[in-house]
């Protein structure tokens, strides 16, 4: 593929990134409004998030994603999955109950799990040699851009926000001049997710015109030459789930990368709720300051990783690697030493946090993930990983809220589980890290797994 077939085809696919960091925030920065307007309690919150786009829903969707797309290619997701996504979004837009509100949270958590594994592994298959890192980087910016956009448009469209008054007025005309406050405001959280469900049809009318990864249909060609004299039913998702977890080079290789994404994706899951939180009580600052710094932070991964993208392809991995976790642990450390209690702390905080998801663990999981793995199960393989850092990530979610406390008592205990993690990532990184750059998909799944798999 030419270059600027790689760059075209990859901001296509990126789009995913954007819709699904976008579906998170878009829930977050809107669930109080819903509250509001439905009379939710704390456990209805916890359901609409452990099966949202940021914990199990996704969860479930990549492992079912993944296996799809080795199965039927990465096109056939690219066709038809971004219309489930939008009908989650449309149910959450007129939601009227709780029900209808989990459900389009649900629904919505599913289509970004089934969409992740095949837009890596349509990346990585799609670019060239020298071009794959700094597409991995392109799909990360996404993935910045989204709750950067979406925040912004959060604090435009909300309750007293620059541009409240249109919604306001839009929902008057929808629910009545006589409805009650709640059920008027809950339209600005409407509003962001309308601008989610446009993004998403921009998206699903440019991928489904993109053609079939030619690595995959080379994949498919060749598993149907070695099994010409076999039964019918011995090829498929079965059998390359039977080979992901009997080959012991690719069990190997989920349990180092899923270790890498896990132990970072915890303690960045907790960042994704806790970091206004951060600036308001330790950092005294106001509810929209809070938010917007939190949106400026986004800036800084969009930015830092546009500027990776230029070098990742030509200076070792394990540099970048090392200069994220770097910034992490040091936004980390200088929370445990109350070093954001003032401006100045604040800023560097963010800053260094901007920086950390910038140049982050998941660019070199999803770069890895696509690389580490043959053609056949590459993108089931990414699947399972996702569904087990997803699935962990709601279930630690829980456990931090019980080492934090109702009060925050417990602040400084969670904030050395988070650089105890951090190391942990950077340790297993160091050790495990693979040796890829510069080298073609069919060479590295050659070195590793031989000419027979």
């Amino acid at each position: 593929m030419a270059k600027s077939g790689s760059l075209k085809s990859t901001l296509a696919v990126s789009l995913n990134n954007y819709l699904d960091a976008g579906a998170i925030v878009a829930g977050a920065s809107g669930v109080t409004l819903w509250q509001n307007y439905l009379g939710l309690s704390e456990m209805h919150l916890g359901w609409l998030n452990a099966l949202s786009a940021n914990a199990l829903g996704a969860a479930i969707g990549a492992i079912i994603g993944g296996f799809l797309a080795d199965k039927f290619g990465r096109k056939f997701i690219f066709t038809y999955n971004l219309l489930v996504y939008m009908t989650g979004v449309l149910i959450v837009m007129f939601a009227m109950n709780f029900p209808m509100l989990l459900a389009g949270f649900l629904v919505t958590g599913i289509s970004v799990g089934i969409g992740v594994p095949a837009s890596w592994t349509y990346i990585s298959e799609s670019s060239e040699v020298n071009n794959r890192g700094r597409n991995i980087c392109i799909s990360q910016m996404s993935w910045g851009v989204g709750p950067m956009v979406i925040l912004l448009f959060g604090m435009l469209l909300a309750p007293g926000g620059y541009f409240y008054a249109p919604v306001e007025s839009l929902a008057h005309s929808i629910v009545g001049a006589d409805a009650p406050l709640a059920a008027v405001e809950v339209f600005s959280s409407r509003v962001v997710f309308f601008t989610l469900f446009v993004v998403a049809f921009i998206a699903w009318n440019l991928q489904r015109q993109l053609e079939e990864s030619a690595e995959f249909l080379a994949s498919q060609a060749a598993e149907a030459e070695r099994t010409a004299n076999k039964a019918k039913d011995q090829s498929g998702i079965v059998d390359n789930i039977k080979l992901l977890f009997t080959n012991r080079i690719a069990v190997k290789t989920v349990a180092f990368l899923a270790a890498i994404y896990l132990t970072w994706n915890l303690v960045a899951s907790v960042m994704g709720f806790f970091m206004p939180h951060i600036y308001e009580t330790a950092g005294g600052l106001s509810n929209e300051a809070a938010n917007m710094l939190s949106c400026i932070s986004w800036v800084f991964v969009v930015v830092t990783t546009f500027i990776i993208s230029f070098f990742v392809d030509k200076v070792a991995h394990r540099f970048f690697y090392v200069f994220g976790l770097a910034a992490a642990l040091t936004a980390w450390i200088l929370i445990i030493g109350g070093g954001v209690s003032t401006i100045a702390g604040i800023w560097v905080f963010t800053i260094l946090w901007g920086v950390n998801n910038g140049s982050s663990v998941q660019v070199f999981y999803a770069l890895w993930g696509s690389e580490l793995f043959p053609a056949k199960f590459r993108a089931g393989a990414q699947g399972l990983m996702f569904f087990i850092v997803r699935g962990l990530s709601a279930v630690w979610g829980l456990v931090f809220t019980f080492i934090y406390g109702d009060n925050g008592e417990g602040f400084t205990l969670a904030a050395y589980c988070m650089v105890a993690l951090l190391l942990t990532s950077l340790i297993i990184g160091l050790i495990g890290m693979p040796n890829t750059r510069g080298k073609s998909l069919d060479q590295i799944t050659k070195e590793r797994y031989g000419d027979n798999i």
